[in-house]
């Protein structure tokens, strides 16, 4: 029996050189792999638009549109984020390797291809690749619907989840959102303030997390939820007091001990009382696997 993980590997070539395609396709077909040619930049993006690859290699010098203006397209679209895109070059020198690398290529190989060495290079990527995505995957699966953007808003990767629910960024409804973020983030919000906004005509607030590298802000996309009908689902689902259900819910989101206190007028050991006969409801052993249980329930409201 085939499990999901045995699929081929789609490859995008794009070359100009048909007896380049020729050479390269024989290489992938016999290491297993699916192959779809583009012959220019225009033609692989219309290809994109259909099909997500697990990786592109990408001829540099091209007419019309060259390797890295392709590459740059590409890369605007959100599910290609994680895609390795390799380089195909004659040109070794180090203007163009860094041009390639600024388009947001991983690599590059120097033509004519040496097939053992791409299909090695390539094995590293496709690895890499595969474990950003199910790192992704995984946090939109414990109801952690986050995302990046650079300094002027605009998205540099996302979960799934949230990529469903932004608007393409060539759509004029997320230059909308775009600038917004753009404004918010140049006031310098601290760490767990919310920007309300409206996606697709629905409600929801970006809670800014941290700034990455100096360059990166990471932050949570969140639907404004009824805190009694979230309390309640909380109560519900694991057998909970009223009290219990009002502490892993303010747990949830990311509150300590003495915050929750102040918020619902207990004292801290109180609180941790509580936690005592969640965790046990629960049948976790800490706050953080509480906090995901908790969120994955409330990513269903």
């Amino acid at each position: 029996m085939k499990h999901p993980d045995d699929r081929k590997t789609v490859v995008l070539v794009v070359d100009d050189a048909i007896d380049s395609i020729r050479m390269i396709n024989d290489a992938l077909e016999e290491a297993g792999m699916t192959v779809l040619v583009a012959l220019e930049g225009n033609q692989a993006l219309t290809i994109s638009q259909n099909i997500t690859p697990d990786v592109v290699l990408m001829d540099a010098l091209m007419p019309n549109m060259d390797g890295f203006e392709t590459c740059r397209r590409l890369k605007e679209n959100p599910a290609f984020a994680d895609i390795p895109i390799i380089f195909m070059t004659g040109l070794s020198d180090t203007e163009h390797v860094v041009m390639g690398l600024n388009a947001g290529g991983v690599d590059y190989v120097t033509k004519p291809i040496d097939t053992t060495e791409l299909l090695a290079r390539m094995a590293v990527h496709l690895a890499n690749a595969r474990m950003t995505r199910s790192a992704r995957c995984a946090l939109d699966t414990a109801g952690q619907n986050l995302f990046a953007v650079d300094r002027e808003g605009n998205l540099l990767w996302g979960t799934p989840q949230v990529c469903r629910c932004l608007p393409p960024p060539d759509h004029e409804d997320f230059q909308g959102v775009r600038e917004q973020l753009e404004d918010w983030l140049g006031h310098r919000p601290d760490p767990g303030h919310s920007l309300p906004i409206r996606l697709l005509d629905t409600p929801r607030s970006i809670e800014y997390l941290a700034l990455v590298d100096g360059q990166e802000y990471l932050l949570r996309l969140k639907t404004p939820q009824n805190q009694n009908s979230a309390s309640a689902a909380l109560r519900e689902r694991f057998d909970l007091t009223l009290r219990e259900s009002d502490v892993l819910l303010w747990i949830a989101n990311g509150k300590t001990n003495r915050e929750i206190g102040q918020i619902l007028e207990m004292s801290p050991r109180t609180v941790n009382k509580h936690l005592e006969q969640v965790f046990r409801k629960m049948n976790v052993e800490n706050r953080t696997a509480a906090a995901a249980n908790a969120i994955r329930v409330l990513a269903t409201l």
